[in-house]
């Protein structure tokens, strides 16, 4: 048996296989970021304990940065009590004679996709992942890229108007189209938007339910019924990421790009848009640009990659 672990800033999961690469058990435990690292652990060691036999071998995708060939977290940007973590001698402590790899959560969701996702085929993939950050991961024949320790293919922390003083601090990425950057869109265009407004009502009942956050969720079904502003937040989104994608072309020319994460939800309107801005940001010579994906594991991308580190 083999377990797979992901450690987020809202949830954690863990899942079991049957050494055939098929979910033998699944849990799912809300974080309380109150608790900091110090809860995930006790967590993590709770469910091991329960398990039917020790795991042969733990991955684990982590969110946030850290050292890939030690198992050492440089930090986390949500949860408290993760800076210069040991993490995989910790589970080495705790599960003796285990194999133990510890990744960054994108790059695994980036590996699962590509091993057993939609990208199956495909020697060259690359992942980006939408939602709380927006980050990404390069698959090549099946395993991983690795830069320099603490991490590669952060697209998110891209550039798209550099910084130029205190006053002037730049936009990058992520601090566009994260799922709460485009939250903020959201809520500042609601006073601009007319009263039969289908995002306007979907978010206003929301609110009205005691809601709040997460705006973006209801985008793809304001676009199901030709709303006009969330038609024109798909294709800002699209355009936003179509040129952050571009470098990643320009650069590795990938076969296949997969786009993961919350605001991947959004479905087929995002992926029409990305598609559609990408060539205007690519160079001709290398037109046509790649495939453009939607992720299919869904919320088992990360725990399934965690699995696919050491299997």
């Amino acid at each position: 048996m083999n377990l797979g672990i992901e450690i987020g800033g809202t949830k954690l999961q863990l899942i079991t296989d049957d050494m055939t690469g098929r979910i033998a058990q699944r849990f799912r435990f809300e974080v309380d970021p109150a608790q900091g690292a110090d809860g995930i652990l006790s967590q993590i060691y709770t469910t091991i304990q329960e398990l039917p036999e020790p795991p042969q071998a733990i991955g684990v995708g982590f969110g946030g940065p850290l050292n890939w060939e030690t198992g050492r977290i440089a930090t986390s940007h949500q949860v408290g009590g993760w800076a210069g973590f040991e993490l995989a001698a910790w589970l080495s402590e705790r599960v003796p004679g285990a194999v133990v790899r510890v990744e960054n959560d994108a790059n695994v969701a980036a590996l699962g996709e590509a091993r057993q996702g939609v990208a199956t085929g495909f020697k060259h993939v690359f992942y980006v992942t939408l939602g709380s950050g927006v980050g990404g991961g390069l698959v090549v024949n099946g395993q991983l890229y690795h830069g320099a320790t603490p991490g590669e293919a952060e697209i998110g922390h891209l550039w798209l108007v550099p910084p130029s003083g205190a006053d002037l601090p730049g936009q990058t990425i992520e601090q566009t189209i994260s799922g709460w950057a485009v939250d903020k869109q959201i809520q500042d265009l609601l006073p601009q938007l007319p009263a039969d407004s289908v995002l306007k009502r979907l978010v206003e009942e929301a609110h009205t339910a005691g809601y709040t956050g997460k705006e973006a969720r209801f985008l793809h079904p304001a676009y199901e019924a030709s709303d006009p502003a969330a038609r024109m937040l798909i294709e800002q989104i699209g355009s936003v990421l179509a040129l952050g994608l571009s470098h990643v072309v320009h650069l590795f020319h990938p076969e296949a790009i997969v786009l993961g994460g919350g605001l991947s939800l959004i479905g087929e309107p995002l992926r029409a848009a990305v598609r559609q801005a990408l060539p205007r940001f690519v160079i001709n010579a290398f037109h046509p640009t790649p495939v453009i994906l939607l992720a299919k594991l869904g919320e088992d991308a990360v725990p399934v990659g965690a699995l696919a580190l050491v299997q």
